[in-house]
């Protein structure tokens, strides 16, 4: 005699059935998956940087603010905490839709771009880079290096087989690359335009390109930044001065830089104290922006200027070692072009506040005054932790997220068909 199962008691046996049961494994091991090295460098220290900067933005604009102490740096913690969340929720993108998103973007922040030539944009000291909506500035070209970035990253994945000719490596990235820079270089801001410049080769170096085909398109740019340059009396007094500082006039073009040096320099090893700083009582332009690595060595001293730099290295090896151990050439190719934005960027700002390069006015990244450069830079951050999940863990942390895994206890397999008697 043959009796069938009872429905109900059979139901109960395949939600307990093996493959149930694998599944189950499966979630709890995701759930208990370490995060790569990678991520716990680049989100540690873009935490770091930002906290860090909120203070900093605190100390130095405490003493000239007119709204009250905590003005400025409200608006920038608005950023800062619009900004961290929207970092961790595009690490959760998959890499497949962030190629998707390449051309889109691209679009959007050349649109984006091209408003500050319209009445919504905003002139500053000869810049025309920033628009007003709504009674919030913006700077569009912060977003851009982020665009450009993916924009050719995804070109060059799609051209990864033929990138031993000149033409199939140029066409298209060199000429929309070129109207991306010059829109920004058509608002008369040359800082932000290099490191744009620096995206683009970055991205071309990570992909695999012939050095030999970097000397034209480096040629090219140099010629057109010193004809930029010419161009300007007060562009080429600031490039001389940075090369010639004892001759250059302190009451006008080397104003800004010898107050920056004179705040690095009174900072000695342990600084004058959080808070004390003498430049930021209006004796420095920028505190708050640019020059904020001034007031950095000034009140915090050698120490705090070594924990900028340390938490800079952090993100770069973290950042790098994407790079090295990704098989994906897009991913490779985005992850270079965006390092190099931050971390160039990041050389550039703390380079003309020790007086080796000009004045360029780009900000130091994650600790500069401005909710634009910030968020910017948050995102990019994102993106880099999307590629840094892509990376298996280490393998003893692989293994104990393994162990944890199979410490779940397991539910015995219930019989299921049928009884023969």
């Amino acid at each position: 005699m043959t009796q069938t199962a009872h429905p109900k008691r059979a139901d109960t046996a395949a939600s307990a059935s093996p493959r149930g049961g694998l599944a189950a494994r499966v979630s709890l091991g995701r759930l208990f998956q370490p995060m790569p090295m990678e991520f716990l460098l680049i989100s540690f220290s873009a935490l770091l940087l930002t906290v860090f900067g909120l203070v900093m933005v605190l100390s130095a604009t405490s003493a000239t603010t007119t709204k009250g102490p905590l003005d400025e740096v409200l608006k920038q913690g608005v950023f800062a905490v619009i900004g961290i969340p929207l970092m961790f929720l595009v690490s959760r993108l998959p890499v497949s839709l962030i190629k998707r998103l390449a051309w889109v973007g691209l679009v959007l922040g050349l649109c984006l771009q091209l408003l500050v030539f319209t009445p919504l944009g905003i002139e500053d000291m000869g810049n025309r880079n920033w628009i007003k909506i709504a009674g919030y500035t913006m700077q569009p070209s912060e977003f851009l290096k982020l665009a450009l970035a993916i924009w050719v990253a995804f070109v060059l994945l799609r051209k990864q087989t033929r990138l031993n000719t000149w033409h199939q490596v140029f066409i298209p990235v060199v000429p929309v690359s070129a109207l991306a820079i010059g829109t920004v270089v058509a608002g008369n801001d040359l800082g932000t335009a290099m490191v744009m410049v620096l995206i683009v080769l970055g991205c071309l170096f990570f992909s695999g390109v012939r050095l030999r085909l970097f000397i034209l398109p480096l040629l090219l740019g140099a010629v057109a930044v010193f004809g930029y340059a010419f161009t300007s009396d007060n562009r080429m007094k600031r490039i001389l001065a940075a090369f010639n500082p004892e001759d250059c006039d302190i009451a006008n073009e080397c104003y800004q830089a010898t107050h920056g040096m004179w705040g690095m320099a009174s900072g000695g090893v342990f600084g004058v104290g959080l808070g004390n700083s003498q430049e930021k009582y209006g004796w420095l332009p920028a505190a708050a922006n640019d020059y904020i690595f001034a007031i950095v060595g000034e009140e915090l001293g050698l120490i705090g200027c070594v924990l900028v730099l340390g938490l800079f290295t952090a993100f770069a090896v973290g950042a790098f070692h994407i790079i090295r151990k990704t098989d994906d050439p897009f991913i490779r190719v985005a992850a270079g072009g965006i390092t190099l934005w931050i971390v160039g960027q990041a050389l550039f700002n703390i380079g003309v506040v020790i007086r080796i390069f000009p004045v360029m006015g780009v900000p130091l990244p994650f600790m500069s005054q401005g909710g634009t450069a910030l968020l910017s830079v948050l995102l990019a951050c994102g993106v880099l932790l999307a590629f840094a999940r892509t990376i298996p863990a280490s393998g003893a942390a692989a293994e104990a997220g393994a162990k944890r895994a199979q410490r779940t206890p397991r539910r015995a397999p219930a019989r299921t068909g049928s009884i023969t008697g």
